[in-house]
């Protein structure tokens, strides 16, 4: 049982890895690739297609939740706060630090409609930006409590699911006119650009990945099994979501952050053929340099998230933005991915140095045994 429950950690671990190593190519391209570049070239349309990697985090983070011990209410409650903040202190140094210090283009800024030099509810609108940070902490929040109840009837996760995806075509956008309470509704169900990932619907993906979770330790964590289904499942999703969204793709995909139903069932049937796909490398190639790369990818999914955000946000000055060619992005794709490993790896060498320091002083020094 020991080796099957390896298999699976690392078969989400490399789902979840690989999605982490293209993060920084696809946010560099939003940034630095024009119109042209991210909508029309070649380029575009391969990121597009290939770059839904939030589902995959999601699911992800919704089966890890099922196995871990560190699941109770007030725990999930904690995380989700410290999430919540993680994602406002990236927001802080990603906009507000490179706009003090004249990193921003104007060109930036006009994208939001607005004018040089910016006043203090601008900045605030730009901190307060809903991210994939404080969808994930949000969701924590929700977490803990549908676990103490849906922990032996996981099918409970997915009547939650439905409800919470048809009721938010119904309450999506609803606002109550007090500007605070506005504020927690966006991040709720909101429909406008200051919140990019809103709790409804995306909180669906989580619980999917929940009941995926309560599946494989119900199985004795069967791999075969539970990868079977995530198969099959993710095969009728995809053909009846895709379906959806041929017949009324306004409605129902709209654009990739505000998905209606038929988009959000698409998500869900590419990312559950995505993680059935990664056992399957795991199968074939076996653990190698790549993968390890990737389990890396997943360890560090957070931290790396940060970084790439920062560096880029903060290089617009020097760059430029929105305005680069496919080659002068693919260069820019590849310069950012180098240089956010780099700096996560001086991340590593500087916290392995304190946490050695702090053991010697305490006289605690873990030695590794390779």
């Amino acid at each position: 049982m020991g080796s099957l429950s390896k298999k699976r950690i690392e078969a989400i671990d490399l789902a979840r890895g690989i999605g982490v190593f293209f993060i920084p190519m696809a946010h560099t391209l939003l940034i630095y690739g024009s119109t042209y570049t991210q909508e029309e070239s070649w380029l575009g349309l391969v990121v597009h297609f290939f770059g839904k990697w939030a589902g995959v985090f999601l699911i992800a983070m919704g089966f890890s939740y099922t196995l871990s011990r560190n699941n109770s209410v007030m725990s999930s409650i904690k995380r989700g706060i410290m999430l919540i903040l993680v994602g406002y202190l990236m927001n802080f140094l990603k906009f507000i630090v490179p706009i003090v210090l004249g990193l921003v283009p104007e060109s930036f800024i006009n994208a939001y409609g607005w004018e040089m030099p910016i006043g203090l509810d601008k900045m605030i609108y730009l901190v307060l930006t809903g991210d994939i940070l404080q969808l994930a902490g949000a969701c924590l929040l929700f977490m803990g409590i549908i676990h103490k109840y849906a922990q032996k009837h996981k099918f409970l996760v997915l009547y939650i699911a439905v409800v919470v995806l048809i009721l938010t075509e119904f309450i999506r956008g609803t606002r109550a006119g007090i500007p605070v309470l506005d504020y927690i509704l966006d991040l709720l169900w909101g429909k406008d650009w200051n919140i990019y990932f809103a709790v409804f619907p995306w909180f669906v993906f989580i619980l999917v990945g929940m009941f995926f979770g309560y599946y494989f330790k119900e199985n004795e964590k069967n791999v075969q099994k539970t990868f079977k289904l995530m198969l099959l499942a993710g095969a009728a999703t995809f053909i009846i979501g895709g379906a959806l969204c041929l017949q009324n793709y306004e409605f129902h995909m709209r654009d990739y952050f505000h998905t209606g139903i038929g988009g959000v069932v698409y998500l869900i049937g590419c990312n559950l053929l995505f993680f059935w796909l990664s056992l399957f490398i795991l199968k074939k190639f076996k653990s190698n340099k790549i993968t390890d790369l990737f389990f890396y990818c997943s360890r560090k999914i957070t931290s790396i998230y940060v970084i790439q955000w920062v560096l880029i946000c903060w290089s617009m000055g020097l760059v430029g933005y929105h305005d680069k060619d496919v080659k002068t992005s693919l260069i820019l794709m590849v310069l950012f991915t180098i240089a956010t490993f780099v700096v996560q790896k001086i991340i590593d060498v500087i916290t392995e140095k304190k946490s050695f320091n702090s053991g010697k002083r305490s006289g605690k020094v873990t030695v590794k045994v390779s």
